[in-house]
């Protein structure tokens, strides 16, 4: 059974529709990406699977008691504010030590309990963020937008270690992502969005359809350029630091 099925979902504001008839649907353990133009309809598609905005026609099917891990594009908290990663990371509730431990650890910063939340860089609050929607222990993460704010190489490190979440624990990926371009090499299939699903498939299947084309144009020969990541090469066992620099993008769809 499908962790998510959307089937026929339109969404409308103001009378302007904004989604439609969009079918989507996440098995256990993939990794979907969903990428498309300002304006798209993305994010309005996560807040339907969510049950934060009413739908116009359709529905979102769950799993019976479906885990769901959010992360959202940013979160303010205010600088002045005195609160440690802990301290962060208990505020979903009765949460002990171990378990915070052991999402920081999963979302690859097992050393940042006890600093400030504002004393991380960028890299390093979204790997927290990602933690406290680990925490739960979820079967699928949604993740909007995450690496908004990051460089190339913050971006694609937190792509190798969404992988690693997903090799792991075997929780399910659906993520929006910004980087046009930029698509990890582990998505097992990706979403073009424009108001309605343009096209869909693995990562080389969308990259040569004529609608990520004619969307996204010809600046990277059309191509979403692929991070590959060789997990057998035995100097990244023993050199884990050379995972935070991203391994350069030797393959690309064609």
């Amino acid at each position: 059974m499908s962790l998510i099925e959307v089937e026929n979902l339109s969404i409308q504001y103001n009378k302007k529709t904004v989604l439609s008839h969009v079918d989507l649907k996440v098995d256990p353990g993939e990794i979907v990406t969903i990428v498309g133009p300002n304006g798209s309809g993305k994010t309005s598609l996560f807040k339907a699977i969510l049950g934060s905005i009413e739908t116009s026609a359709g529905h979102v099917q769950k799993m019976p008691g479906l885990r769901i891990g959010y992360v959202p594009q940013k979160l303010h908290i205010d600088p002045t504010l005195p609160i440690t990663v802990e301290r962060f990371l208990r505020l979903n509730g009765q949460v002990d030590r171990s378990a915070c431990r052991a999402a920081l650890e999963a979302a690859g910063v097992p050393d940042l309990l006890k600093q400030q939340m504002s004393r991380l860089s960028g890299g390093q609050f979204q790997r927290v963020l990602l933690a406290r929607a680990l925490i739960d222990r979820p079967d699928i993460l949604l993740l909007d937008e995450a690496t908004q704010g990051l460089d190339q190489a913050g971006s694609a490190s937190f792509y190798r270690q969404i992988e690693n979440v997903r090799n792991e624990t075997g929780c399910a990926i659906l993520m929006i992502s910004h980087e046009l371009h930029v698509v990890m090499s582990a998505s097992d299939r990706v979403v073009c969005l424009n108001g309605h699903v343009c096209c869909a498939g693995t990562p080389a299947v969308v990259a040569s359809a004529p609608e990520y084309r004619a969307l996204f144009g010809t600046g990277t020969g059309g191509a979403l350029a692929l991070y590959r990541h060789d997990h057998d090469h035995q100097h990244d066992h023993d050199h884990d630091h050379d995972h935070d620099h991203p391994h350069p993008a030797n393959e690309v769809a064609h």
